[in-house]
């Protein structure tokens, strides 16, 4: 049963512009948003999921985007880590302790980087391989290429490799809106996100990559979650219905257009636990 962390959306609201998404001229239904969180837990749940909570702080609205303020992981010889993430705005900084104090509450060693003047946003940006095999890490708009380097020198202690990925597209500001793993073999991958090197290296290292738009990216479909055959996305076309049905995923949709308005959907609300 895979474990997965989340934060309810009591103080959610977008204040300020962080991403191209973001507008204070748009204003977010909290009652809508808590429907739209709350479904997606029941849906996390109905696909097989053990869902746990950490509790939500006045005065942080990004808190509910779990997937950032960590990255988390188990390797044997290890067991069960976590790497704390320096996020780029001040606001979104205070959230990391919160979810730190869980993780140390659950006996998670914690590995601290000195990131200088560097950046990198925790599982917006770094995405295991399904396989453990390797990380993927993007850098660009959030995370920087120092910081993908000084994570990179801890992991390869543990002998968990690195690819850096440089991100161009500022819709696609983390790797996770532009890369989503299917499975071992395969990927979705949106092309306009990413330099010339970087999509290089994907196309060596995934046997079968499924391209998706510019829209289909910039809609969020391939900030999906793959849990037990299905896959849970905000929206879907007949292209990528088309793909899942290749990759014998069942789509499942979960409405997320308030947390869109904040550069976010079902990815970004989430941590999956070791």
């Amino acid at each position: 049963m895979p474990r997965v962390l989340l934060c309810p959306p009591n103080y959610f609201d977008v204040v300020d512009q962080k991403n191209p998404y973001m507008s204070r001229e748009v204003a977010v239904d909290r009652v809508k948003a808590r429907s739209q969180w709350e479904n997606l837990r029941s849906v996390l749940q109905q696909s097989g999921c053990e869902v746990e909570i950490v509790d939500p702080v006045e005065g942080l609205e990004d808190m509910v985007f779990a997937a950032n303020q960590l990255f988390v992981g188990a390797k044997n010889g290890y067991g069960k880590f976590v790497v704390p993430s320096r996020m780029v705005y001040e606001s979104r900084q205070r959230e990391v302790p919160f979810y730190l104090d869980w993780c140390r509450d659950r006996d998670y060693q914690v590995i601290e980087l000195d990131f200088d003047n560097d950046y990198l946003e925790g599982h917006g940006d770094l995405l295991w391989h399904p396989d453990g095999s390797r990380i993927f890490a993007g850098y660009g708009f959030r995370s920087r290429r120092g910081g993908v380097e000084k994570f990179a020198a801890a992991m390869s202690k543990m002998g968990i490799p690195v690819e850096p990925l440089h991100l161009v597209d500022p819709y696609c500001y983390h790797l996770d809106t532009c890369l989503c793993p299917l499975n071992n073999e395969s990927a979705l991958v949106f092309p306009g996100a990413y330099s010339g090197d970087a999509l290089a290296t994907l196309h060596k290292l995934w046997p079968r990559i499924h391209l998706l738009t510019a829209d289909e990216a910039h809609r969020f479909m391939g900030n999906g979650i793959v849990v037990n055959g299905t896959y849970i996305t905000p929206y879907v076309t007949p292209q990528l219905e088309r793909i899942l049905r290749e990759e014998s995923l069942k789509p499942v949709l979960v409405d997320t257009s308030e947390f869109e308005k904040a550069g976010g959907s079902c990815f970004c609300m989430k941590m999956f636990l070791p």
